[in-house]
């Protein structure tokens, strides 16, 4: 005979709903949907990690565009002159020194300016 109260069953099904909790009605008490909610979880779980790093990385673009245009250059003039000046810096830094360090990213702003002016007359 099969037996369905061991304690391998409890214990499996006590580390389930402890990942479940807060999970409300049926999602949160059955074990069958506990299991489905908990995979379905972990699937958008790991595609979110990948997606939070995009949303960033727009996030940081908008800022540093939103910075350039203060000072008369667009985001793909800003990104080209930074490489032509090599200047190298990740664009987190770049953002959060348009948000709380105007002078600094102004500074870098004319670098740039000046670097594309060069290249233009070259």
């Amino acid at each position: 005979m099969r037996t369905t109260i061991g304690s391998a069953r409890n214990k499996s099904k006590k580390r389930l709903f402890k990942r479940a909790k807060g999970y409300r009605g049926g999602r949160g008490k059955l074990t069958r949907t506990v299991k489905e909610t908990l995979l379905r979880s972990g699937a958008y779980a790991f595609r979110d990690r990948r997606v939070r790093k995009r949303d960033f990385r727009k996030l940081w673009i908008t800022r540093i565009n939103a910075g350039t245009r203060q000072h008369g250059l667009r985001y793909s003039e800003f990104i080209y002159g930074l490489k032509l000046a090599n200047i190298e810096l990740d664009r987190k830094t770049l953002s959060e020194m348009a948000i709380h360090d105007a002078a600094a990213f102004k500074d870098i702003c004319d670098k740039v300016k000046e670097t594309l002016a060069e290249s233009a007359t070259a």
